[in-house]
C-alpha cells in the first residue's frame, strides 16, 4: 500500500480552526487514518499531581488530524494538490503533483 501523505511531507489543514495553516508531519497512525502534525491541533491536558512533591500541571500537546482533512503542499509550486502515482521506467513508483505534473518523491 503506498501512502499519498508520508512522514516529513509539509501539508496544509483543509477544515477546522487551524484551516489554512502548514505544518511537518511528525508521525501516521495508519489503523486509524490520522497524523500528528507538529505545532498544529494544540489541545490541553490537565495533569493531576501523583504525589505531594509534584505539582498538577496543564501540558499543551498535539493531537492527531483526520488524514482526509490534510492536503499534501508540493514542494515545486508551493500550492496544496492531490497526489498520483507514477511507474517509472526503472520500474519504481513515484508521487507526483497532479497541479504541475512534478515529481514529489
Amino acid at each position: 500500500m503506498s501512502a499519498k501523505i508520508k512522514k516529513d511531507d509539509t501539508v496544509q489543514i483543509l477544515s477546522g480552526r487551524d484551516r489554512g495553516r502548514r505544518g511537518d508531519v511528525r508521525h501516521i497512525i495508519n489503523k486509524k487514518g490520522r497524523a500528528i502534525v507538529s505545532g498544529l491541533n494544540i489541545i490541553k491536558r490537565h495533569r493531576r499531581s501523583r504525589s505531594a512533591q509534584e505539582a498538577s500541571e496543564i501540558i499543551e500537546m498535539e493531537a492527531p488530524v483526520d488524514l482526509s482533512n490534510l492536503g499534501l503542499v508540493c514542494p515545486v509550486c508551493d500550492k496544496t494538490t492531490r497526489v498520483g502515482f507514477r511507474i517509472l521506467n526503472d520500474d519504481s513508483k513515484v508521487r507526483f503533483c497532479k497541479r504541475c505534473e512534478e515529481s514529489i518523491d
